[in-house]
């Protein structure tokens, strides 16, 4: 199958809100859809998912994925813990364990958090399959239908697949180059979430990092409604210049005089975070950071879903994590997605149009790139395939409509030439565009 085939396979079967539609359906289909249960509607495929398809051609040019660098994975680490696993634990690691996780690993977890001021307990730790799946348990724990959930737009694709599943409405904030905007906040706040979904770091998918001063605020307009935060930090450890920003966890439990060893940690946020981009995303070993009250009844919604995180997972996670190692790791993945960054920026100061502007993140995976006025990145995608490269249509990231003409890149997973080459026929395909309107 050619390049521009697959393109318009895909790109068929996308629609407007970045889903993808089912073909007409046979007789057996009608018959189970009939079935189905109502929320099930709201339940589509990913285009993330979709366009990774296209990755395994090896002549497409990918910015599609979220994807950390294979080249980085700490392949003969792992390798070896695993040895050192079935040999000292063996019998452990192959059987049931605790819905909580595996202890010494959320031990791991809670001092590595320390370094950048979460103060917790192991008790205030679930392990997760990876933190799409505290996603889900939050949403199945705390979203009734049509509760409202009060989100960055753009948002975190996966996060609105899996509230859409406890048939979530949305309030949309508009953000900027310094995270949410905290002037639309407020009168968002008056709507009544039931949750604040926020990624301050980095965030995903527009690179964009939460200020400081706008920080603060969202913690002290959340506490005044009485509105929970769900933090979601899979990045916050990849920065790759300036300083370390305090995590909104840490903000509100300093408020509530329950940070550094205070007293218990009872905060009003739920803090999220994940192996996936610092150690491998195929070990699926993310955390929920809770208060008390809240892990024990997480507990009890994951055990309706899987019995618990993977404890052979858990186990070659930690033998790979102790030690130091996953601080060094940290700096290596620092330094390679670092120059991966500054590839993509400088590619697009040298070939990308005039009227294209895009976002200069200070780290994470990806930056977020808006066309001129009239452009339909989705309809752009087919163009862009048959270039061979591809690209994240901007509107799947939005709750409520509207992104047409945005597009997210992923700098993580090509090496610096291989960058400079997409951003060139990317750029071509924007240069045609502009040239034929």
């Amino acid at each position: 199958m050619s390049s521009t085939t697959a393109g318009e396979e895909i790109l068929g079967g996308l629609i407007a809100d970045g889903t993808v539609s089912r073909p007409s359906a046979s007789a057996p289909e009608t018959m189970w859809n009939q079935r189905f249960a109502q929320r099930t509607q709201r339940i589509t495929a990913s285009m993330i998912r979709e366009l990774l398809k296209l990755t395994e051609q090896p002549d497409i040019i990918s910015f599609a994925g979220g994807l950390p660098a294979p080249d980085v994975f700490p392949v003969e680490e792992v390798r070896a813990a695993t040895e050192r696993v079935l040999r000292d634990h063996g019998t452990t690691a192959l059987q049931y364990t605790t819905t909580e996780g595996y202890r010494p690993l959320r031990e791991l977890l809670v001092r590595h958090m320390s370094r950048y001021g979460v103060e917790v307990g192991p008790e205030n730790v679930l392990v997760t399959s990876g933190s799409q799946q505290a996603l889900d348990l939050i949403g199945k724990l705390l979203i009734n239908p049509g509760d409202r959930v009060l989100t960055e737009a753009p948002t975190y694709l996966g996060a609105l697949q899996a509230f859409n599943a406890y048939q979530a409405d949305y309030l949309p904030v508009p953000i900027d180059d310094d995270g949410m905007d905290v002037d639309a906040l407020e009168e968002q706040l008056r709507g009544g979430p039931k949750f604040v979904y926020a990624l301050p770091n980095f965030q995903n998918p527009a690179g964009v990092t939460l200020s400081m001063e706008r920080r603060r605020r969202l913690v002290e307009l959340a506490a005044h409604y009485g509105t929970p935060i769900v933090e979601d930090d899979p990045y916050g450890q990849l920065r790759y210049e300036g300083d370390h920003l305090p995590s909104l966890v840490k903000l509100d439990a300093e408020t509530r005089g329950c940070a550094n060893g205070e007293r218990a940690f009872t905060g009003n946020v739920l803090y999220l975070s994940t192996l996936s981009k610092t150690l491998a995303p195929g070990l699926r070993v993310g955390w929920v950071v809770a208060p008390e009250v809240v892990v024990s009844k997480l507990v009890q919604v994951k055990q309706g879903a899987d019995l618990h995180t993977s404890t052979f997972c858990q186990h070659v996670a930690y033998e790979v994590a102790k030690g130091g190692f996953l601080d060094k790791h940290v700096r290596r993945i620092r330094t390679v997605y670092g120059e991966r960054r500054d590839a993509m920026l400088r590619a697009l100061d040298r070939h990308a149009p005039l009227g294209v502007r895009w976002t200069r993140p200070g780290g994470g995976l990806f930056l977020w790139a808006t066309l001129p006025e009239g452009f339909d990145t989705l309809k752009l995608l087919d163009q862009a395939v048959a270039e061979k490269v591809a690209f994240v249509p901007g509107a799947a990231f939005y709750p409520c409509g509207g992104g047409e003409r945005t597009m997210r890149l992923n700098f993580s997973y090509a090496a610096p030439d291989v960058i400079e080459e997409g951003i060139k026929r990317l750029s071509r395909v924007i240069e045609r565009k502009i040239k034929s309107s």
